[in-house]
């Protein structure tokens, strides 16, 4: 495409506030290849700061429980038909670039394939997880996908699509990190005494469940390694003021932290950690950690019934086995997790082995660079739809 030749149209939408980072960091890459294209759709403020017009903003449509989303319908209905009339204009986008958020995604979708729009999903819906049967829905309706685990490809085999690994967006968010500074002194932690992370999760349905297991699996633990010192990270997402007076509460020897979640792991010993991305920040950190999911009970009896996979960490399900410890439920209790999280710290042996784990599991990800590989692919689509 020449300089002077007329910008391509992308229709973008990312549904929550994780589609509005990676949204971001896609857009700004586009910026940093110099490709023609324009991006107009749906976001938050990176997306806006990047150059996107925002059509609406994502929280229009980040609603969680039946009961919100009950009430959020006409909102998220009236939201569905303003993208439906772009994709059906008369002047129509060149490219739909989807970011996750599969229950509204695939609709959307589908109306774009129906038209004739090219459709590229970015973090494609976990169907390795559960609800298998949209990988054919997914077939139908999207021309490519640009995948952030490993082992997805694979899944697609059979499907008229072009299904490619893109690496993992948080390779890059590590690579923004470096140099990873050494906060111990920060942090309170005297000479050869091992520091332990308190890694509660972003969300305050997994505070609600962990905290008090956390807590109660740290007093275990500095009864029987006195010199320990403790680090709980504060996700954005969560009220500091709430973990302050919790914390206060107990007692116990635990900073606070604000620092990038890369930052504190890395100075970390070890981890004690709910599931959920957070255990791959951790991994490449190479920080050995334990796993805990903790839920309500009806939403882990229904949870285990349509989830079946043999592993619920992410650093595990892409290695494909278990490097790290994962206590589910009823195992995470803090007896159970406060001897894992010794033995990680008094068996050097053992730890080892979990590090060498954590480091094939890097290696399996690959490269940073994935918000450039999405860029390319909507600008190749693009350019071959002239």
């Amino acid at each position: 495409m020449s300089e002077t030749s007329k910008p391509k149209r992308v229709l973008i939408v990312a549904g929550e506030s994780s589609g509005d980072l990676h949204g971001g960091n896609l857009l700004k890459a586009v910026k940093d290849l110099k490709l023609q294209l324009e991006f107009y759709g749906v976001g938050g403020n990176r997306m806006r700061d990047a150059g996107c017009e925002i059509l609406f903003p994502a929280e229009d449509l980040a609603v969680m429980g039946l009961s919100e989303v009950i009430g959020h319908l006409p909102t998220i209905y009236n939201r569905f038909k303003l993208l439906k009339r772009e994709l059906t204009a008369v002047v129509k986008p060149d490219l739909l670039l989807l970011i996750d958020y599969p229950g509204f995604n695939l609709k959307l979708a589908k109306v774009a394939k129906a038209v004739g729009v090219p459709v590229l999903y970015y973090i494609a819906p976990k169907v390795w997880a559960w609800k298998k049967g949209r990988i054919k829905t997914i077939g139908q309706r999207v021309d490519q996908l640009a995948l952030i685990f490993p082992f997805e490809p694979p899944l697609y085999a059979g499907e008229d699509l072009l299904a490619l690994y893109v690496g993992n967006p948080l390779l890059d968010e590590y690579a923004d990190a470096q140099p990873l500074p050494d906060l111990r002194g920060e942090f309170g932690v005297s000479q050869g005494a091992p520091l332990i992370g308190l890694f509660p999760g972003s969300r305050r349905s997994e505070l609600r469940h962990s905290l008090e297991t956390l807590l109660e699996t740290a007093t275990l633990i500095l009864a029987q390694k006195r010199s320990a010192r403790f680090v709980l990270p504060v996700a954005p997402s969560l009220d500091p003021e709430l973990l302050k007076g919790r914390l206060a509460e107990s007692r116990l020897p635990i900073s606070l932290s604000h620092e990038s979640i890369y930052h504190v792991a890395s100075a970390c010993d070890a981890v004690l950690c709910v599931s959920g991305t957070v255990t791959l920040q951790t991994a490449l950190c190479r920080t050995p950690m334990a796993v805990l999911y903790k839920a309500a009970p009806l939403s882990y009896l229904v949870g285990r019934w349509l989830v079946k996979i043999p592993h619920f960490s992410l650093v595990n399900i892409v290695s494909g086995n278990e490097v790290v410890r994962e206590f589910l439920q009823h195992q995470a209790n803090p007896p159970a997790l406060a001897a894992e999280i010794l033995r990680l710290i008094d068996d050097q042996d053992y730890c080892n082995q979990v590090i060498t784990g954590l480091e094939l599991v890097c290696d399996r990800l690959g490269k940073p660079g994935c918000s450039k590989r999405v860029a390319l692919m909507a600008a190749d689509i693009c350019n071959r739809n002239d």
